[in-house]
């Protein structure tokens, strides 16, 4: 113990990260703005000095990275384990710690139990975010049943008294919802078997103050694409902490001598300008890190996708007919959504049976294939590789093969069960029809994978609890099928964004992040999803003129104007489209490419919510130009809206402003449109005194662009 470091730092030009180790285990004492040479651990380990208080320990408990039983914590333990003696109370010892360059491994070892424990922080070399993961072992003799191990406990400053927290539903995921800390514990805990669309297992801590472009924060992200569950609690003497791990069914996991389980990583990061800060680190590290192509090596390609155009009602002639018509959009990718396999006519048969339905197509895709890539289109195709419906020629050979507890029927959703990939015969039958498809049709280059029902018996053929096998298995044969066909890129889709985190998209590509295409919905599920994920990686598609899921009739300018700042799609009948819709999608899939590269490579700034109306802009890494958007969704209390307040500029340099988006505006009156072009404003002055806006009908999007001279 005597020869291991007292402390432990971490440190970039973003922050800094002390760890104490002092004690039995180590723990944060420091994550925030970068400390100077100045400041030592010795200095912030005395000023973290806490009394012994009245009716309480001489010494409390700390907040260790995984807090047990065995340290005497009374809070949430870190680690819930039992074995056939007391290793329910493990209680560990610090031995070793390897750091390497900007990561650590702490390792501590409980002999007396038979378990030895590692976490691992390691932190980005550009952006403020740490990685944190642990792991437990069996070195006993005897088995040991894992309930619970946590990626990190992480003590809160006492400056922080709010959390940001991220509910929904299907069609209206990424809602947040502003908390006060209170004495007590607020817990989200999910079982869906799918990361969900109401428990994102994500959230942010804040001082009182912070907002969109000040103060402080800390987010907080579990790259957990299942079962989670996730903690931030106030205790009575004062302190506050966050944890964040997988959850477990009972007996799901058995660690035999010589087995291991690992956490999923905990992802952390901190901005100190506000809410938008801390977003541009999480943006920053997923583009650099994380993510295959970037905005440079590869723009995002405009989809068009067939599902609300046409449904299960497939015919090449009118696939080929649609492909003419979107083409002259500006169309990238045609993706040919669910519908295309054998027997597939509606969602009650054929999932499973991954082979094209010769009724349909006589002659296989081919002609559809080289129909649209003639069209200088890429070519993509709908899968859901997990699930299987029981009027399918798959379930009918392999009833066994589908998740399930013994005498407990199945759950009624979607008419469909989900396989058991933690059966090795399942994944090798997934991988060879997936890839048959992909090798009798290379010009597939795309694929949208999609997983669209709770798990609600996920009992596997030992009759185990089987979600941890569940997603190791997903995401390795997600993975074999990418290196058998190099290039091929991969979609998360899970009823839209039920299956939307740092899990699942080291693996993939993109998220379909909603089901709904309403526009008006989409400015807050987007707006939620951009606090951790950039917008190329969030699907957005321009839907039909009435939404198929609200019923609501929106113009195709805001349509459009919504759908410009993510991954940008269309997915209607395109016949519908009108003269005017053609020309107005035209201009905005034009916009889209000419700045997708501010889009989805610079830094995103997010206004604080009126109530009113969602506004935000990208601005280039080099502040030399960027693209504002201002949504009004409920019409001014007032006889005029507010002003809008430019953000990310370069306070020195002298910007150009250009309206781009409508390109005509019905006005009542003539307004600050007429008046703005032509003129040279600093870029203190848009920021600090703004732009007053125009008198403007509810359901109207105003984008500007700004370029430096």
């Amino acid at each position: 113990m005597s020869s291991l470091p007292q402390f432990v730092s971490l440190k970039n030009s973003r922050v800094s990260l002390t760890f104490d180790c002092t004690g039995r285990m180590p723990k944060v004492i420091y994550y925030g703005a970068t400390l100077s040479e100045a400041t030592t651990p010795e200095m912030l380990s005395v000023l973290n000095t806490r009394q012994e208080a009245k009716c309480a320990p001489v010494i409390e408990p700390p907040v260790t990275l995984v807090p047990t039983h065995g340290e005497g914590w009374t809070g949430q333990p870190g680690l819930e384990i039992s074995g056939d003696a007391d290793q329910w109370s493990a209680g560990f010892i610090l031995v070793n710690i390897n750091q390497d360059g900007q990561s650590v491994s702490f390792t501590a070892e409980d002999a007396h139990r038979g378990m030895r424990l590692i976490t691992t922080a390691e932190l980005d070399t550009d952006t403020s975010v740490v990685k944190y993961v642990s792991r437990v072992e069996n070195t006993g003799s005897s088995a040991l049943n894992l309930n619970y191990l946590n990626a990190a406990s992480l003590p809160l400053p006492t400056t922080v008294s709010k959390i940001k927290t991220f509910e929904g539903r299907w069609s209206a995921e990424f809602q947040t919802k502003d908390h006060d800390l209170f004495f007590g514990s607020y817990v989200r805990e999910n079982r869906r078997g799918k990361t969900s669309h109401d428990t994102f297992p994500g959230l942010i801590a804040f001082p009182q103050h912070t907002g969109e472009l000040q103060g402080e924060c800390f987010g907080f992200h579990l790259g957990a694409s299942a079962n989670h569950k996730l903690r931030a609690e106030l205790m009575a003497d004062g302190r506050s902490y966050v944890q964040f791990g997988e959850l477990l069914f009972p007996g799901e996991v058995v660690l035999q001598s010589g087995d291991s389980y690992t956490s999923p990583v905990l992802y952390v990061g901190y901005g100190d300008q506000g809410f938008s800060s801390l977003s541009q680190q999480f943006h920053n590290f997923i583009r650099s890190k994380v993510l295959s192509h970037s905005a440079e090596s590869k723009p995002r390609p405009v989809h068009y996708n067939t599902w609300e155009g046409i449904y299960f009602d497939h015919d090449e002639d009118t696939l080929k007919a649609l492909a003419n018509k979107v083409a002259p959009l500006g169309i990238e990718r045609f993706v040919l959504d669910d519908g295309w396999f054998k027997g597939r006519r509606h969602d009650k048969a054929g999932l499973g049976d991954w082979f094209v339905d010769e009724t349909i197509y006589p002659q296989g895709l081919d002609g559809l294939i080289d129909h649209v890539t003639g069209l200088g289109m890429e070519f993509g195709i709908w899968f859901e590789p997990e699930m299987v419906n029981p009027d399918s020629d798959l379930y009918r050979a392999h009833p066994e093969w589908a998740l399930q507890t013994e005498n407990n029927p199945h759950v009624p959703f979607r008419n469909q069960y989900v396989l058991d990939l933690t059966n090795p015969e399942v994944v090798e039958y997934l991988y060879k029809v997936i890839t048959d498809v992909l090798k009798a049709y290379p010009k597939i280059s795309y694929i949208k994978w999609d997983m669209n029902r709770d798990v609600n018996h996920p009992g596997n053929l030992q009759g185990k609890p089987a979600m941890h096998g569940q997603m190791a298995a997903l995401y390795g044969l997600i993975d074999r099928v990418k290196a058998a066909h190099s290039g091929v890129e991969i979609e998360s889709c899970c009823s839209g964004g039920g299956r939307v985190d740092l899990g699942i998209l080291p693996h993939t590509d993109r998220f379909w992040t909603s089901d709904s295409n309403d526009a008006l919905d989409r400015l807050y599920i987007q707006r939620g999803c951009s606090y951790f994920f950039p917008s190329e990686v969030m699907g957005a598609h321009v839907g039909p003129r009435d939404c198929h899921i609200t019923g609501r009739n929106l113009p195709i300018e805001i349509r459009s104007a919504v759908a410009l700042f993510g991954h940008m799609g269309i997915e209607m009948d395109p016949r519908e489209l009108t003269e005017h819709e053609q020309k107005v999608l035209t201009d905005a899939i034009s916009l889209y490419k000419k700045y997708r590269h501010i889009t989805h490579g610079g830094d995103l700034f997010r206004m604080d919510d009126d109530g009113m109306n969602v506004k935000f802009g990208y601005v280039s890494k080099d502040k030399q130009e960027g693209i504002f958007a201002y949504n009004s969704v409920t019409e001014t209390v007032r006889t005029t809206p507010n002003r809008f307040y430019f953000a990310g500029l370069d306070a020195n340099k002298q910007y150009t402003i250009e309206r781009v988006w409508p390109e005509k505006l019905k006005e009542y009156t003539p307004s600050i449109l007429q008046q703005t072009e032509g003129h040279v404003f600093s870029g203190e002055v848009l920021m600090q005194y703004g732009m007053q806006l125009p008198v403007l009908f509810p359901q109207t999007a105003l984008i500007y662009t700004v370029k430096a001279l």
